[in-house]
């Protein structure tokens, strides 16, 4: 039985996350997950659930709180207007089949391995953020046709391998095809729900080894719960805050606290 006062500890910590992280979702639209998920995976670690496929715990937890947090912040940006529906209708069944299969390979996969995944990714999210210009262009349009039958389902698949939502890679992908930042950072909340849905289901499926206690499926409930609680609330002033500051000094700064988190991951995955 773990130490009760530990316990609070990580309950309090949490709760500092999970606000943090509903900020980051509604302000930079690159998802909470990217701040669950090795806050999810600390916690884990020091009350003494490391097991083999403990980062899928970790993605589980982060995809459960996406559906709520992007279910907020859609609504929010939708009622000022700023959502593409016509975008976020037509990539939103890629985006979702690519999630599906990012269980199925999540699933198979040891937590090591994932933890190199999150990190290497995670460096190129923060690469990004840092040095990423909005005058940098792929094309004019969204893709259609083929260029879109691939990356829709590949924007899903290496969310849900990480355990965000579709903003990390949504937002980026949109502004280099000409969206305008804030319609880019309020659709890739309806991406954030594509892959978060039909992820969890997933994840409800899948039952991994020592996992923390309260878990169904790879989902831990109490640090779902704690996280969620805050979060909701929190969204919403990061969605306020997106329409009334420029978020680029915040970008740098989160970008520098990505690259030591995602870089720290990696880390310990290549056993440095």
């Amino acid at each position: 039985m773990p130490d009760p006062l530990l316990l609070a500890q990580m309950a309090g910590l949490l709760l500092i996350i999970g606000a943090f992280a509903g900020v980051i979702a509604g302000l930079l639209g690159v998802g909470g997950g990217i701040v669950l998920v090795p806050a999810f995976f600390y916690a884990f670690t020091v009350l003494g659930y490391d097991g083999p496929q403990l980062m899928q715990v970790c993605l589980a937890t982060s995809l459960a709180t996406i559906v709520f947090t992007s279910t907020i912040s859609v609504r929010a940006h939708h009622a000022r207007g700023a959502v593409d529906l016509d975008i976020l209708r037509g990539w939103a069944p890629g985006i979702a089949i690519g999630a599906v299969l990012g269980v199925v390979v999540a699933a198979g996969l040891a937590s090591v391995v994932l933890q190199a995944i999150f990190g290497v990714l995670g460096v190129a999210v923060a690469l990004y953020l840092a040095f990423g210009r909005a005058h940098w262009r792929l094309g004019d349009a969204m893709p259609t046709g083929l260029a879109k039958a691939a990356t829709a389902p590949g924007l899903g698949f290496l969310s849900v391998l990480m355990g965000i939502g579709g903003g990390s890679f949504g937002v980026p992908l949109m502004t280099l095809y000409g969206v305008a930042i804030h319609h880019a950072v309020a659709t890739a909340a309806g991406f954030g729900l594509a892959v978060s849905v039909p992820s969890v289901a997933g994840f409800l499926l899948v039952w991994p080894e020592q996992a923390p206690p309260l878990s169904v499926g790879a989902i831990n409930l109490p640090a779902f719960l704690i996280v969620i609680a805050v979060s909701l609330q929190t969204t919403r002033l990061g969605v306020k805050l997106a329409h009334s500051l420029d978020p680029k000094p915040l970008k740098i700064v989160f970008a520098v606290v990505l690259m030591f988190t995602a870089g720290n991951m990696l880390r310990k995955a290549l056993g440095f």
